[in-house]
């Protein structure tokens, strides 16, 4: 287990995730991301949302050229075209994270500066510890149960929250076992992931078991479909819930949270971080 107390000096910014909620920005070249539908897959939209994101106060931003969901095959060298303008355009601007399952991609964009690697395939192929381990990047290890760009229909549990909390445990141990340091590793239960809404809702409940493995948990849970379905709203029409389910996730533990929306994200978590105590008003005048 990996004490999460201390500061954390990750794509040379230092992070206390004992005190503090990163937010992280997500900007995607696909033309079939899930819920920006390509509108930042042209490289000035881009980077134009790279700007934006830092901007509003995202402290990473998430970078990601193909989709978890199935769709047309996008091969590394696709891959790479897409990412690494925006790594680059990112570089001053916030901590870089890349959102990719090849160890060849991770590779590069560690070599160009990416100080994350978020790996949504929960280190389905153990190379991407190699390539992490003896670096400075991060490594995001991330539930999963079917390879991305592959369908898995109608997912089964018998306790979602312990088998998940098992399967990133195994992983974990994986990724130690080839180099990685404790201090590089990063947990993320993977909501919507394989998993159906009830499935979603009960990991967030009982998100605690899952920081309680030691490690800073990621929640991607932005504008998701359990949000959606459990609302009854569709994909643009999810900030509310979304803001409900960040801040609920944070009290349960979870200290970086993925989001579309960084503005209101944003002020939803510093003001959490502040009624815990953790972050001081921006100024003092009412009744001073």
């Amino acid at each position: 287990m990996s004490d999460i107390s201390g500061a954390r000096v990750i794509g040379g910014r230092t992070f206390d995730f004992s005190r503090q909620v990163v937010v992280m920005a997500i900007v995607n070249r696909t033309p079939d991301s899930f819920h920006d539908q390509g509108r930042t897959f042209a490289l000035e939209k881009a980077t134009e949302a790279v700007r934006a994101a830092a901007a509003e106060g995202a402290d990473w931003i998430d970078i990601g050229g193909v989709p978890f969901a199935p769709g047309p095959e996008v091969t590394a060298a696709e891959e790479l075209d897409r990412v690494l303008p925006v790594v680059e355009a990112a570089q001053d601007l916030a901590v870089v994270s890349v959102d990719t399952f090849r160890p060849e991609v991770a590779a590069e964009v560690i070599k160009h500066g990416a100080g994350v690697v978020n790996d949504t395939s929960g280190l389905r192929d153990p190379e991407m510890a190699d390539v992490v381990a003896g670096t400075d990047a991060q490594l995001v290890i991330c539930h999963s149960l079917a390879a991305p760009r592959t369908e898995h229909p109608s997912p089964r549990y018998d306790d979602v929250t312990a088998e998940v909390g098992a399967f990133l445990r195994e992983k974990v141990e994986l990724a130690l076992s080839r180099g990685v340091r404790p201090d590089q590793i990063i947990i993320d239960p993977g909501h919507d992931l394989n998993k159906n809404t009830l499935h979603s809702l009960e990991i967030t409940r009982r998100l605690d078991e899952i920081a309680a493995i030691g490690y800073p948990m990621l929640a991607a849970l932005s504008n998701k479909d359990f949000i959606g379905e459990t609302l009854d709203r569709p994909q643009q029409e999810r900030l509310a819930g979304t803001l409900a389910t960040v801040v609920f996730s944070i009290l349960r533990g979870a200290r970086i949270m993925r989001v579309h929306d960084v503005r209101a994200a944003s002020d939803a978590i510093r003001m959490t971080e502040a009624m815990l105590g953790w972050r001081e008003p921006a100024y003092l005048r009412h009744n001073i």
